[in-house]
Protein backbone atom coordinates (compact mmCIF):
# COMPACT_ATOMS: atom_id res chain seq x y z
CA UNK A 1 0.00 0.00 0.00
CA UNK A 2 1.79 3.51 -1.04
CA UNK A 3 1.35 6.22 1.62
CA UNK A 4 0.28 9.65 1.12
CA UNK A 5 3.67 11.83 1.81
CA UNK A 6 1.18 14.34 3.58
CA UNK A 7 -0.14 11.31 5.48
CA UNK A 8 3.49 9.67 6.26
CA UNK A 9 4.17 13.21 7.93
CA UNK A 10 1.27 13.35 9.86
CA UNK A 11 2.02 9.80 11.14
CA UNK A 12 5.45 11.10 12.25
CA UNK A 13 4.61 14.82 14.26
CA UNK A 14 1.73 12.60 16.12
CA UNK A 15 4.47 9.68 17.35
CA UNK A 16 7.48 11.81 17.73
CA UNK A 17 5.39 15.51 18.80
CA UNK A 18 2.12 14.28 20.21
CA UNK A 19 3.30 11.17 21.72
CA UNK A 20 0.43 9.00 20.29
CA UNK A 21 0.60 5.54 20.22
CA UNK A 22 0.24 3.31 17.20
CA UNK A 23 -3.37 2.41 17.88
CA UNK A 24 -4.17 6.15 18.31
CA UNK A 25 -2.72 7.22 15.22
CA UNK A 26 -4.00 4.38 13.12
CA UNK A 27 -7.15 5.18 14.29
CA UNK A 28 -7.59 8.93 13.64
CA UNK A 29 -6.11 8.47 10.06
CA UNK A 30 -8.57 5.55 8.99
CA UNK A 31 -5.44 3.10 8.49
CA UNK A 32 -4.03 -0.29 9.20
CA UNK A 33 -1.45 -0.06 12.34
CA UNK A 34 0.75 -1.94 9.73
CA UNK A 35 1.12 0.75 7.82
CA UNK A 36 1.85 3.09 10.73
CA UNK A 37 4.45 0.58 12.27
CA UNK A 38 6.39 0.21 8.38
CA UNK A 39 6.45 3.98 8.14
CA UNK A 40 7.96 4.31 11.60
CA UNK A 41 10.30 1.50 11.22
CA UNK A 42 11.58 3.19 8.08
CA UNK A 43 12.44 6.22 10.24
CA UNK A 44 14.88 4.32 12.77
CA UNK A 45 12.13 2.89 14.94
CA UNK A 46 12.13 -1.01 16.03
CA UNK A 47 8.94 -2.63 15.32
CA UNK A 48 6.29 -2.90 17.97
CA UNK A 49 6.37 -6.76 18.67
CA UNK A 50 2.09 -7.32 19.45
CA UNK A 51 1.35 -10.30 21.86
CA UNK A 52 -0.86 -12.57 19.42
CA UNK A 53 -4.25 -13.28 20.45
CA UNK A 54 -5.84 -16.82 20.82
CA UNK A 55 -7.13 -18.07 17.52
CA UNK A 56 -9.80 -21.29 16.42
CA UNK A 57 -6.89 -22.61 14.00
CA UNK A 58 -4.03 -22.49 16.80
CA UNK A 59 -5.09 -27.05 17.80
CA UNK A 60 -4.92 -27.32 13.95
CA UNK A 61 -1.66 -25.47 13.32
CA UNK A 62 0.72 -28.57 13.99
CA UNK A 63 -1.20 -31.07 11.25
CA UNK A 64 -1.40 -28.10 8.64
CA UNK A 65 2.27 -27.49 9.12
CA UNK A 66 2.99 -30.98 8.42
CA UNK A 67 0.82 -31.61 5.60
CA UNK A 68 2.69 -28.43 3.95
CA UNK A 69 6.39 -29.68 4.18
CA UNK A 70 5.42 -32.90 3.00
CA UNK A 71 3.06 -31.23 -0.01
CA UNK A 72 4.19 -27.37 -0.40
CA UNK A 73 2.30 -26.70 -3.15
CA UNK A 74 -1.30 -28.44 -1.86
CA UNK A 75 -3.74 -25.19 -2.42
CA UNK A 76 -5.66 -23.78 0.50
CA UNK A 77 -8.98 -24.98 -0.10
CA UNK A 78 -8.07 -28.77 -0.41
CA UNK A 79 -6.33 -27.89 3.08
CA UNK A 80 -9.24 -25.93 4.64
CA UNK A 81 -11.49 -29.10 3.85
CA UNK A 82 -9.23 -31.44 5.31
CA UNK A 83 -9.22 -29.26 8.62
CA UNK A 84 -12.97 -29.47 8.64
CA UNK A 85 -12.89 -33.09 8.04
CA UNK A 86 -10.99 -32.91 11.38
CA UNK A 87 -13.49 -30.32 13.18
CA UNK A 88 -12.23 -26.95 12.44
CA UNK A 89 -15.56 -24.72 12.81
CA UNK A 90 -13.75 -21.53 11.40
CA UNK A 91 -14.64 -19.91 8.05
CA UNK A 92 -12.41 -19.93 5.14
CA UNK A 93 -11.35 -16.34 4.54
CA UNK A 94 -9.41 -16.44 7.71
CA UNK A 95 -8.47 -19.67 7.03
CA UNK A 96 -6.68 -18.78 3.63
CA UNK A 97 -5.17 -15.82 5.41
CA UNK A 98 -3.42 -17.54 7.74
CA UNK A 99 -2.34 -20.33 5.06
CA UNK A 100 -0.45 -17.87 3.58
CA UNK A 101 1.61 -16.77 6.15
CA UNK A 102 2.28 -20.79 6.92
CA UNK A 103 2.91 -21.45 3.53
CA UNK A 104 6.86 -22.29 2.80
CA UNK A 105 8.67 -20.03 0.15
CA UNK A 106 11.06 -21.06 -2.19
CA UNK A 107 14.33 -19.34 -2.01
CA UNK A 108 14.78 -16.97 -5.16
CA UNK A 109 17.55 -18.02 -7.23
CA UNK A 110 20.11 -15.22 -8.32
CA UNK A 111 21.84 -15.23 -12.09
CA UNK A 112 25.16 -14.59 -13.20
CA UNK A 113 25.33 -11.97 -15.98
CA UNK A 114 26.37 -14.39 -18.92
CA UNK A 115 29.53 -13.43 -20.69
CA UNK A 116 30.96 -14.16 -24.37
CA UNK A 117 33.76 -13.47 -26.40
CA UNK A 118 33.19 -11.98 -29.77
CA UNK A 119 32.06 -14.36 -32.67
CA UNK A 120 31.39 -17.21 -29.76
CA UNK A 121 27.58 -17.00 -29.30
CA UNK A 122 24.74 -16.76 -31.25
CA UNK A 123 20.83 -17.55 -29.86
CA UNK A 124 17.88 -18.68 -32.48
CA UNK A 125 14.33 -18.75 -31.83
CA UNK A 126 10.73 -18.47 -33.22
CA UNK A 127 8.70 -15.61 -32.27
CA UNK A 128 5.13 -16.06 -33.46
CA UNK A 129 3.35 -12.74 -34.47
CA UNK A 130 -0.45 -13.98 -35.70
CA UNK A 131 -1.57 -15.46 -38.94
CA UNK A 132 -1.56 -13.84 -42.55
CA UNK A 133 -4.88 -14.07 -45.61
CA UNK A 134 -3.32 -15.55 -48.45
CA UNK A 135 -6.30 -16.04 -50.93
CA UNK A 136 -8.42 -18.54 -48.93
CA UNK A 137 -5.69 -19.86 -46.87
CA UNK A 138 -5.27 -18.90 -43.22
CA UNK A 139 -0.89 -18.80 -42.14
CA UNK A 140 0.51 -18.58 -39.21
CA UNK A 141 3.46 -15.84 -39.32
CA UNK A 142 6.51 -16.94 -37.90
CA UNK A 143 9.40 -14.72 -37.24
CA UNK A 144 13.04 -16.48 -37.16
CA UNK A 145 15.53 -14.88 -34.97
CA UNK A 146 19.33 -14.81 -35.26
CA UNK A 147 21.02 -12.80 -32.22
CA UNK A 148 25.24 -12.90 -31.85
CA UNK A 149 25.17 -12.53 -28.65
CA UNK A 150 28.31 -10.44 -28.04
CA UNK A 151 27.34 -7.60 -30.38
CA UNK A 152 23.51 -8.43 -30.47
CA UNK A 153 23.38 -7.81 -33.98
CA UNK A 154 19.98 -9.19 -34.72
CA UNK A 155 18.67 -10.72 -37.91
CA UNK A 156 14.88 -10.98 -38.23
CA UNK A 157 13.18 -12.80 -41.25
CA UNK A 158 9.25 -13.75 -41.73
CA UNK A 159 8.00 -16.86 -42.54
CA UNK A 160 4.56 -19.03 -43.05
CA UNK A 161 5.54 -21.52 -40.45
CA UNK A 162 7.79 -22.84 -38.41
CA UNK A 163 8.72 -26.22 -39.81
CA UNK A 164 12.24 -27.52 -40.34
CA UNK A 165 12.91 -26.01 -43.61
CA UNK A 166 12.29 -22.90 -42.81
CA UNK A 167 14.41 -23.23 -39.91
CA UNK A 168 16.94 -24.15 -41.92
CA UNK A 169 16.38 -20.98 -44.34
CA UNK A 170 16.21 -19.13 -41.51
CA UNK A 171 19.65 -20.18 -40.37
CA UNK A 172 21.40 -20.23 -44.24
CA UNK A 173 19.95 -16.24 -44.49
CA UNK A 174 21.32 -15.06 -41.59
CA UNK A 175 24.65 -16.57 -42.55
CA UNK A 176 24.83 -15.12 -45.73
CA UNK A 177 23.97 -11.42 -44.27
CA UNK A 178 26.41 -11.37 -41.85
CA UNK A 179 29.31 -13.14 -44.11
CA UNK A 180 29.68 -15.50 -41.12
CA UNK A 181 28.58 -17.70 -37.95
CA UNK A 182 29.04 -18.07 -34.80
CA UNK A 183 31.25 -21.04 -33.43
CA UNK A 184 28.13 -22.03 -31.26
CA UNK A 185 24.44 -21.49 -31.77
CA UNK A 186 22.17 -22.03 -28.65
CA UNK A 187 18.75 -23.03 -28.82
CA UNK A 188 15.29 -23.93 -26.79
CA UNK A 189 14.19 -27.39 -26.82
CA UNK A 190 12.82 -26.82 -30.24
CA UNK A 191 11.62 -29.94 -31.98
CA UNK A 192 13.45 -28.71 -35.08
CA UNK A 193 16.64 -28.97 -32.96
CA UNK A 194 16.47 -31.54 -30.21
CA UNK A 195 14.06 -34.46 -30.83
CA UNK A 196 14.89 -36.19 -27.65
CA UNK A 197 16.47 -35.35 -24.36
CA UNK A 198 16.62 -37.31 -20.70
CA UNK A 199 18.96 -35.22 -18.54
CA UNK A 200 22.29 -34.62 -20.42
CA UNK A 201 21.42 -37.48 -23.05
CA UNK A 202 20.47 -34.81 -26.19
CA UNK A 203 19.19 -36.72 -29.85
CA UNK A 204 19.65 -33.53 -31.86
CA UNK A 205 17.89 -33.52 -35.27
CA UNK A 206 19.74 -35.09 -37.85
CA UNK A 207 18.77 -32.46 -40.67
CA UNK A 208 20.22 -29.57 -38.06
CA UNK A 209 23.27 -31.44 -37.47
CA UNK A 210 24.08 -31.69 -41.30
CA UNK A 211 23.58 -28.21 -41.06
CA UNK A 212 25.52 -28.01 -38.10
CA UNK A 213 28.46 -29.99 -40.22
CA UNK A 214 27.91 -28.41 -43.38
CA UNK A 215 29.00 -25.08 -41.32
CA UNK A 216 30.96 -26.28 -38.71
CA UNK A 217 29.69 -24.94 -36.05
CA UNK A 218 28.40 -26.46 -32.51
CA UNK A 219 24.39 -26.64 -31.83
CA UNK A 220 23.96 -26.18 -27.97
CA UNK A 221 20.72 -26.91 -26.39
CA UNK A 222 20.06 -24.34 -23.13
CA UNK A 223 19.53 -26.76 -20.28
CA UNK A 224 15.73 -27.41 -19.27
CA UNK A 225 13.87 -24.76 -17.62
CA UNK A 226 16.87 -22.13 -18.38
CA UNK A 227 15.40 -19.64 -20.27
CA UNK A 228 17.94 -16.93 -18.35
CA UNK A 229 20.59 -18.81 -20.43
CA UNK A 230 19.13 -17.51 -23.87
CA UNK A 231 17.91 -14.16 -22.50
CA UNK A 232 19.29 -12.38 -25.80
CA UNK A 233 17.06 -13.96 -28.53
CA UNK A 234 13.70 -13.86 -26.03
CA UNK A 235 14.85 -10.39 -25.16
CA UNK A 236 15.27 -9.41 -28.71
CA UNK A 237 11.98 -11.09 -29.80
CA UNK A 238 10.14 -8.53 -27.17
CA UNK A 239 12.40 -5.46 -28.54
CA UNK A 240 11.17 -6.55 -32.40
CA UNK A 241 7.29 -6.44 -31.02
CA UNK A 242 7.89 -3.60 -29.26
CA UNK A 243 9.58 -1.43 -31.86
CA UNK A 244 9.12 -3.31 -35.45
CA UNK A 245 5.72 -4.96 -35.60
CA UNK A 246 3.38 -3.09 -33.57
CA UNK A 247 1.18 -0.71 -35.82
CA UNK A 248 3.40 -1.34 -38.83
CA UNK A 249 1.53 -1.59 -41.99
CA UNK A 250 2.83 -3.58 -45.19
CA UNK A 251 0.53 -5.23 -47.81
CA UNK A 252 3.20 -8.87 -48.57
CA UNK A 253 5.62 -11.34 -46.95
CA UNK A 254 8.16 -9.60 -49.25
CA UNK A 255 6.97 -6.19 -48.38
CA UNK A 256 7.46 -7.27 -44.77
CA UNK A 257 11.00 -9.21 -45.22
CA UNK A 258 11.96 -5.87 -47.12
CA UNK A 259 11.33 -3.58 -43.55
CA UNK A 260 12.64 -6.18 -41.25
CA UNK A 261 16.04 -5.92 -43.30
CA UNK A 262 15.74 -2.16 -43.31
CA UNK A 263 14.78 -2.02 -39.18
CA UNK A 264 17.96 -4.94 -38.33
CA UNK A 265 20.61 -2.82 -40.40
CA UNK A 266 18.92 0.30 -38.81
CA UNK A 267 17.07 1.25 -36.04
CA UNK A 268 18.13 -1.72 -34.50
CA UNK A 269 21.87 -1.62 -35.39
CA UNK A 270 22.08 2.05 -34.01
CA UNK A 271 21.06 1.34 -30.32
CA UNK A 272 23.38 1.10 -27.54
CA UNK A 273 25.51 -1.93 -27.35
CA UNK A 274 25.20 -3.53 -24.15
CA UNK A 275 27.98 -5.04 -23.78
CA UNK A 276 29.76 -2.05 -24.07
CA UNK A 277 27.83 1.60 -23.83
CA UNK A 278 30.76 3.50 -25.43
CA UNK A 279 29.72 1.08 -28.94
CA UNK A 280 26.86 0.74 -31.22
CA UNK A 281 25.53 -2.41 -31.74
CA UNK A 282 26.50 -1.57 -35.96
CA UNK A 283 29.95 -0.65 -34.30
CA UNK A 284 30.47 -3.91 -31.79
CA UNK A 285 29.10 -6.11 -34.83
CA UNK A 286 32.33 -4.72 -37.10
CA UNK A 287 34.63 -5.65 -34.58
CA UNK A 288 32.20 -8.94 -34.48
CA UNK A 289 32.35 -9.87 -37.83
CA UNK A 290 36.55 -10.54 -38.65
CA UNK A 291 36.01 -13.30 -35.45
CA UNK A 292 33.20 -15.30 -37.04
CA UNK A 293 33.42 -18.64 -39.11
CA UNK A 294 34.07 -17.99 -42.20
CA UNK A 295 31.47 -19.22 -45.04
CA UNK A 296 31.54 -22.57 -47.05
CA UNK A 297 31.48 -22.39 -50.99
CA UNK A 298 27.96 -22.89 -51.54
CA UNK A 299 24.90 -22.89 -48.80
CA UNK A 300 23.41 -25.40 -47.46
CA UNK A 301 20.22 -27.01 -49.66
CA UNK A 302 16.72 -25.83 -48.09
CA UNK A 303 14.51 -27.08 -50.52
CA UNK A 304 11.72 -29.33 -49.44
CA UNK A 305 11.84 -32.98 -50.72
CA UNK A 306 8.29 -35.24 -50.63
CA UNK A 307 7.41 -38.37 -52.31
CA UNK A 308 3.75 -38.14 -53.13
CA UNK A 309 1.64 -40.04 -55.02
CA UNK A 310 -0.36 -38.76 -58.25
CA UNK A 311 -3.65 -39.90 -58.44
CA UNK A 312 -5.85 -40.35 -61.62
CA UNK A 313 -6.57 -36.58 -62.43
CA UNK A 314 -3.25 -34.98 -63.84
CA UNK A 315 -2.34 -32.83 -60.68
CA UNK A 316 -0.15 -34.04 -58.17
CA UNK A 317 -1.23 -32.18 -53.98
CA UNK A 318 1.34 -30.05 -52.44
CA UNK A 319 1.39 -27.55 -49.63
CA UNK A 320 -2.87 -27.00 -49.96
CA UNK A 321 -2.88 -26.84 -53.69
CA UNK A 322 -2.62 -28.87 -56.60
CA UNK A 323 0.13 -28.53 -59.65
CA UNK A 324 -0.51 -30.11 -63.01
CA UNK A 325 2.06 -33.19 -63.91
CA UNK A 326 1.80 -35.06 -67.77
CA UNK A 327 -1.12 -37.14 -68.37
CA UNK A 328 1.36 -40.13 -68.68
CA UNK A 329 2.66 -39.90 -64.91
CA UNK A 330 -0.88 -40.03 -63.35
CA UNK A 331 -0.80 -43.31 -60.56
CA UNK A 332 3.07 -42.70 -60.16
CA UNK A 333 4.86 -41.66 -57.05
CA UNK A 334 6.47 -38.70 -57.84
CA UNK A 335 9.53 -36.30 -55.75
CA UNK A 336 8.57 -32.89 -55.07
CA UNK A 337 11.01 -30.40 -54.59
CA UNK A 338 9.99 -26.83 -53.29
CA UNK A 339 11.88 -23.80 -52.41
CA UNK A 340 9.91 -20.59 -51.37
CA UNK A 341 9.36 -19.58 -55.07
CA UNK A 342 9.38 -22.93 -57.25
CA UNK A 343 8.01 -26.13 -57.22
CA UNK A 344 9.64 -28.62 -59.44
CA UNK A 345 8.10 -32.28 -59.57
CA UNK A 346 10.55 -35.12 -60.60
CA UNK A 347 10.09 -38.72 -62.73
CA UNK A 348 13.30 -40.55 -61.37
CA UNK A 349 15.74 -38.34 -62.59
CA UNK A 350 13.75 -36.63 -65.24
CA UNK A 351 12.11 -33.24 -64.57
CA UNK A 352 8.67 -33.48 -65.54
CA UNK A 353 6.90 -30.22 -64.73
CA UNK A 354 7.51 -26.90 -62.94
CA UNK A 355 5.12 -24.13 -61.44
CA UNK A 356 5.75 -20.88 -59.45
CA UNK A 357 4.94 -21.92 -55.88
CA UNK A 358 1.18 -20.66 -54.29
CA UNK A 359 0.76 -20.34 -50.71
CA UNK A 360 -2.86 -19.97 -51.26
CA UNK A 361 -5.28 -22.79 -51.06
CA UNK A 362 -7.20 -25.23 -53.33
CA UNK A 363 -5.76 -23.30 -56.29
CA UNK A 364 -4.75 -25.31 -59.49
CA UNK A 365 -1.47 -23.86 -61.18
CA UNK A 366 -1.25 -25.52 -64.37
CA UNK A 367 0.71 -25.65 -67.36
CA UNK A 368 -1.32 -25.18 -70.45
CA UNK A 369 0.94 -27.74 -72.68
CA UNK A 370 -0.34 -30.56 -69.76
CA UNK A 371 -3.96 -29.95 -70.09
CA UNK A 372 -3.99 -29.50 -74.08
CA UNK A 373 -2.07 -33.07 -74.11
CA UNK A 374 -4.66 -34.70 -72.11
CA UNK A 375 -7.62 -33.10 -73.64
CA UNK A 376 -5.94 -33.81 -76.87
CA UNK A 377 -5.55 -37.73 -76.01
CA UNK A 378 -9.00 -38.23 -74.88
CA UNK A 379 -10.82 -36.56 -78.17
CA UNK A 380 -8.27 -38.72 -80.20
CA UNK A 381 -9.63 -41.54 -77.94
CA UNK A 382 -13.24 -40.72 -78.13
CA UNK A 383 -12.81 -40.63 -81.87
CA UNK A 384 -11.47 -43.94 -82.31
CA UNK A 385 -14.23 -45.16 -79.66
CA UNK A 386 -16.80 -43.66 -82.59
CA UNK A 387 -15.03 -45.09 -85.80
CA UNK A 388 -15.14 -48.68 -84.16
CA UNK A 389 -18.92 -47.95 -83.34
CA UNK A 390 -19.59 -47.70 -86.83
CA UNK A 391 -17.14 -50.19 -87.81
CA UNK A 392 -19.24 -52.34 -86.05
CA UNK A 393 -23.11 -50.92 -87.44
CA UNK A 394 -21.60 -51.89 -91.33
CA UNK A 395 -18.49 -53.00 -93.31
CA UNK A 396 -18.82 -50.06 -95.45
CA UNK A 397 -17.42 -47.49 -92.71
CA UNK A 398 -13.45 -48.08 -93.25
CA UNK A 399 -14.37 -47.27 -97.33
CA UNK A 400 -16.16 -44.11 -96.81
CA UNK A 401 -13.92 -42.77 -94.15
CA UNK A 402 -11.21 -43.21 -96.46
CA UNK A 403 -12.41 -41.50 -99.58
CA UNK A 404 -14.10 -38.46 -96.91
CA UNK A 405 -10.73 -38.21 -95.56
CA UNK A 406 -8.91 -37.97 -99.03
CA UNK A 407 -11.69 -35.62 -100.03
CA UNK A 408 -10.38 -32.92 -97.40
CA UNK A 409 -13.42 -33.28 -94.91
CA UNK A 410 -12.34 -33.32 -90.87
CA UNK A 411 -12.60 -36.74 -89.98
CA UNK A 412 -13.89 -35.84 -86.83
CA UNK A 413 -16.91 -34.46 -87.68
CA UNK A 414 -17.63 -36.97 -90.29
CA UNK A 415 -17.45 -39.66 -87.74
CA UNK A 416 -19.76 -37.73 -85.12
CA UNK A 417 -22.68 -36.93 -88.04
CA UNK A 418 -22.38 -40.73 -88.81
CA UNK A 419 -22.87 -41.91 -85.26
CA UNK A 420 -25.55 -39.31 -84.95
CA UNK A 421 -27.45 -41.30 -88.28
CA UNK A 422 -26.81 -44.60 -86.41
CA UNK A 423 -28.66 -43.28 -83.74
CA UNK A 424 -31.70 -42.20 -85.74
CA UNK A 425 -31.77 -44.69 -88.51
CA UNK A 426 -30.50 -47.67 -86.82
CA UNK A 427 -27.67 -49.70 -88.28
CA UNK A 428 -30.03 -51.52 -91.15
CA UNK A 429 -30.77 -48.45 -92.93
CA UNK A 430 -27.33 -46.71 -92.44
CA UNK A 431 -25.45 -49.78 -94.00
CA UNK A 432 -27.46 -49.29 -97.24
CA UNK A 433 -26.97 -45.71 -97.40
CA UNK A 434 -23.47 -46.21 -96.99
CA UNK A 435 -23.12 -48.12 -99.48
CA UNK A 436 -24.95 -46.36 -101.81
CA UNK A 437 -22.91 -43.53 -100.94
CA UNK A 438 -20.27 -45.28 -102.00
CA UNK A 439 -21.02 -46.60 -105.55
CA UNK A 440 -22.36 -42.87 -106.28
CA UNK A 441 -18.71 -41.49 -105.37
CA UNK A 442 -20.24 -39.36 -102.88
CA UNK A 443 -18.55 -39.57 -99.48
CA UNK A 444 -20.28 -36.91 -97.63
CA UNK A 445 -22.14 -37.27 -94.67
CA UNK A 446 -24.67 -34.79 -96.18
CA UNK A 447 -24.93 -37.31 -99.31
CA UNK A 448 -25.39 -40.53 -96.40
CA UNK A 449 -28.01 -38.18 -95.10
CA UNK A 450 -30.05 -37.76 -98.42
CA UNK A 451 -30.22 -41.36 -98.88
CA UNK A 452 -31.45 -41.88 -95.35
CA UNK A 453 -34.46 -39.09 -96.11
CA UNK A 454 -34.77 -40.92 -99.48
CA UNK A 455 -35.40 -44.35 -98.42
CA UNK A 456 -37.33 -43.10 -95.42
CA UNK A 457 -39.88 -41.33 -97.56
CA UNK A 458 -39.99 -44.07 -100.14
CA UNK A 459 -40.91 -46.18 -97.44
CA UNK A 460 -43.36 -43.77 -96.29
CA UNK A 461 -42.25 -43.90 -92.59
CA UNK A 462 -42.67 -40.57 -90.12
CA UNK A 463 -39.46 -38.27 -89.39
CA UNK A 464 -36.76 -40.45 -87.09
CA UNK A 465 -37.14 -39.19 -83.45
CA UNK A 466 -34.62 -37.93 -82.08
CA UNK A 467 -32.89 -40.15 -78.86
CA UNK A 468 -30.11 -39.39 -76.77
CA UNK A 469 -28.13 -42.73 -76.59
CA UNK A 470 -25.23 -42.88 -73.17
CA UNK A 471 -22.01 -42.54 -74.66
CA UNK A 472 -21.13 -45.41 -72.37
CA UNK A 473 -23.15 -47.83 -74.40
CA UNK A 474 -23.16 -46.50 -77.95
CA UNK A 475 -20.65 -49.05 -78.47
CA UNK A 476 -22.75 -52.05 -77.95
CA UNK A 477 -24.44 -53.44 -80.97
CA UNK A 478 -28.13 -54.46 -80.61
CA UNK A 479 -28.51 -57.46 -83.52
CA UNK A 480 -32.50 -57.25 -85.15
CA UNK A 481 -34.39 -59.91 -84.13
CA UNK A 482 -36.39 -62.28 -86.42
CA UNK A 483 -40.03 -61.84 -85.01
CA UNK A 484 -41.15 -65.09 -86.68
CA UNK A 485 -39.36 -67.04 -84.03
CA UNK A 486 -42.07 -66.09 -81.54
CA UNK A 487 -44.61 -67.88 -83.63
CA UNK A 488 -42.84 -71.19 -82.68
CA UNK A 489 -43.40 -69.98 -79.26
CA UNK A 490 -47.08 -69.93 -78.97
CA UNK A 491 -48.39 -72.06 -82.49
CA UNK A 492 -52.08 -71.43 -83.47
CA UNK A 493 -54.27 -73.10 -85.77
CA UNK A 494 -56.00 -71.27 -88.41
CA UNK A 495 -59.88 -71.57 -86.45
CA UNK A 496 -58.09 -69.76 -83.66
CA UNK A 497 -56.45 -67.45 -85.92
CA UNK A 498 -59.78 -66.61 -87.47
CA UNK A 499 -61.80 -65.91 -84.12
Amino acid sequence: MTIDKQIEAKILRYHFVEQWRTGTIATQLGIHHSVVDRILAQAGLPKVERSARPSMIDPYLPFIVDVLNEFPTLTAARLYDMAKQRGYPGGPSQFRQRISQLRPRKQPEAYLRLKTLPGEQAQVDWGHFGHIQIGQAKRPLMGFVMVLSWSRQIFLRFYLNAQMENFLRGHVAAFETWQGLSKVILYDNLKSAVLERQGNAIRFHPTLLALSAHYRFEPRPVAVARGNEKGRVERAIRYIRDNFFAGRHWQTLDELNTQAELWCQGTSADRRCPENSALSVKDAFRQEQPQLLALPDNPFDTRERLELRARKTPYIRFDLNDYSIPHQQVQKTLSVHADLDRVRIIDGNELIAEHPRSFDKGEQIEQEAHINALWLAKTQAKLHRGQDRLSQASNHTPGLLQQSVARGHVLKTTTRLLNEYLDLYGRDELHCALGEALRQHSPYPQAVQQILERRREEKQQPPPLAVAVPDKVKHLSVKTGNVADYDQLYPTTKGEADE
